[in-house]
């Protein structure tokens, strides 16, 4: 991974007619809320999204840690192309649906989580079918702890564990986002496009990769940090705005 601490250079405005847009939701479209389910529709956005899918001939699609039920809710259900929860579900743009059974081990690690999260009102445990998240944005001071849990129970149940920006994810082992991404560009829609991914999180690092070997490149939402991305833009007002300048 590029060394690379200081802030990266900002991307040109898109170019709709040969590009495929993949984005990330929370952090990158959305600003990050205390809790998950704090999110919610903005017209401004779901009216942007339209447009972008519209001049870009299909080719978006959502790459998200969210459920597909949150993305349909948050996006009021007008994007078909999603890979969700990290890229183990993944809806093709016909609607069609792929999902991994749900690994042996989840609801061991889901009592455990709960467990935990019974010690401070803080702690959040989100159930999303393929994977259990605990969120800490609101119990920093249990952060060290929560991380120890998130590593002891996956080491216990072979659950695939995901770190994030203030959460732990055990997850079913399978598709991440860059796996989602290839899918997509392997498909009449969007083969032979030029792929770019925008995103803020260390779950997003597989996605940059996978558009930088596909001839394309990653857009880093939030502060300079080691990454794979090529660009940067500083927080969601700024991705709305590059988003709003595309031609």
């Amino acid at each position: 991974m590029d060394s690379l601490t200081v802030a990266l250079p900002a991307p040109r405005p898109l170019r709709l007619a040969d590009s495929a847009l993949f984005i990330d939701l929370d952090g990158t479209l959305a600003p990050i809320a205390e809790r998950p389910q704090d999110v919610g529709p903005d017209p401004r956005r779901t009216d942007l999204l339209e447009r972008l899918r519209e001049g870009l001939s299909g080719r978006l699609a959502i790459v998200t840690g969210r459920t597909l039920e949150d993305v349909d809710r948050i996006l009021e259900g007008r994007l078909p192309c999603v890979a969700a929860v990290h890229g183990l579900v993944f809806r093709e743009c016909d609607g069609t649906v792929h999902a991994p059974p749900p690994h042996p081990g989840l609801g061991a690690a889901t009592e455990a989580l709960r467990a935990f999260a019974a010690c401070d009102s803080g702690l959040i445990v989100e159930e999303k079918g393929a994977s259990v998240a605990l969120h800490f944005r609101l119990a920093r001071g249990r952060a060290a702890d929560a991380r120890a849990v998130a590593r002891q129970i996956a080491a216990e149940t072979g659950l695939a564990l995901q770190e994030g920006d203030m959460v732990e994810e055990l997850r079913t082992p399978g598709p991440a986002k860059g796996d989602s991404i290839r899918t997509f560009m392997q498909s009449a829609r969007f083969k032979g496009a030029h792929p770019v991914f925008a995103g803020d999180d260390a779950t997003d690092e597989h996605g940059f990769q996978a558009v930088e070997r596909l001839g394309g490149y990653g857009v880093l939402v939030g502060r300079p940090r080691p990454t794979h991305a090529r660009f940067g833009l500083r927080d969601v007002d700024a991705v709305m705005a590059w988003l709003e300048a595309a031609r």
